[in-house]
């Protein structure tokens, strides 16, 4: 079942920041071939809005007709006129109909002058700390450029959105699919390392999926990828274990499948020539893991693309 979040866009919201939040959402439906989310646009009263860049948006409705898994309120600038006794009513009616509230960028202000951020951890854009701190003394305001704090989000600016959208990614579906989203919209058709969007010091894992990403067509043993980066295998299952809830194996299994998946979208190569750039010794091997992995044959996916 989808969760479903509902955007409140106010005049003069920031599209990056919009983007950032929903294309990571709309990029995990596509990889996972599922309809994990959905979202609706909404204004306070169903109007069409404009972005600080002069971007209209005919919502879906008004705020009053929406409810679901997450309320996401983005005013961006001038945020300190939408500090009004009715706005902060309507928020509050409409966070009882959600089962999360999320204020991107400076909508962590709405959110708090509506008490709905009290004795929770927030952040706001930067700028904002220090008069937010002052306003709002019950939130605990910390210097992040996210924060997760229960049923309550919120983040700093438009950079910050796309992290909490992989964040969200990766409670939600694990870390994998938030890796495959993340390389998705930062590189995509191009075969390098996939950067994780978490926070990690110890930097074996990366070095382990270069080291898998720039052999799929000759897969490495996981053994020899341990003894290129300097470690033994069991300390990197220890770690993909830790940090992905999987295996290396598995995860390597996953790349070589996701490149298959891309070839037969994107390509007019044989079943067979596909199969051998993605390490298989032979197609019907390669056409037994892909339906094992995303249910369908390269062929048919094809078939859906019109190749």
């Amino acid at each position: 079942m989808s969760q479903r979040y509902n955007v409140l866009l106010f005049d003069d919201f920031s599209n990056h920041c919009l983007a950032n939040m929903i294309e990571p959402l709309r990029a995990a439906n596509t990889l996972s071939r599922q309809p994990l989310y959905a979202w609706r646009f909404c204004s306070l009263d169903g109007q069409p809005v404009h972005s600080s860049s002069d971007l209209f948006v005919t919502p879906h409705g008004a705020l009053a007709d929406q409810r679901g898994d997450c309320l996401v309120v983005m005013p961006s600038y001038g945020y300190l006129k939408l500090d009004k006794r009715e706005i902060t009513c309507a928020l509050l009616t409409a966070a009882r109909r959600h089962k999360q509230v999320a204020g991107l960028d400076t909508g962590s202000w709405l959110l708090a002058r509506a008490g709905l951020l009290d004795d929770y951890k927030a952040t706001i854009h930067w700028d904002e700390l220090t008069r937010f701190e002052e306003a709002f003394p019950a939130v605990d305001v910390v210097r992040e450029r996210f924060v997760m704090d229960s049923d309550r989000l919120t983040c700093s600016g438009a950079m910050a959105a796309f992290d909490l959208a992989s964040a969200l990614l990766q409670r939600d579906h694990g870390p994998l699919l938030s890796m495959e989203v993340a390389h998705l919209l930062m590189s995509r058709g191009v075969a390098t390392r996939y950067p994780l969007p978490m926070k990690s010091e110890d930097t074996l894992v990366n070095r382990a999926l270069t080291e898998m990403q720039e052999n799929l067509e000759t897969p490495l043993t996981i053994q020899k990828i341990a003894r290129k980066i300097g470690c033994s295998q069991k300390r990197i299952e220890v770690l993909f274990q830790a940090e992905l809830r999987t295996t290396p194996q598995a995860v390597y299994k996953r790349l070589r499948l996701n490149l298959a998946r891309r070839l037969a979208e994107e390509t007019t190569h044989s079943v067979a020539e596909i199969a051998s750039r993605c390490g298989y010794d032979n197609a019907s091997a390669m056409t037994r893991a892909f339906r094992a992995e995303f249910g369908q044959t390269p062929s048919e996916v094809r078939a859906q693309v019109g190749l």
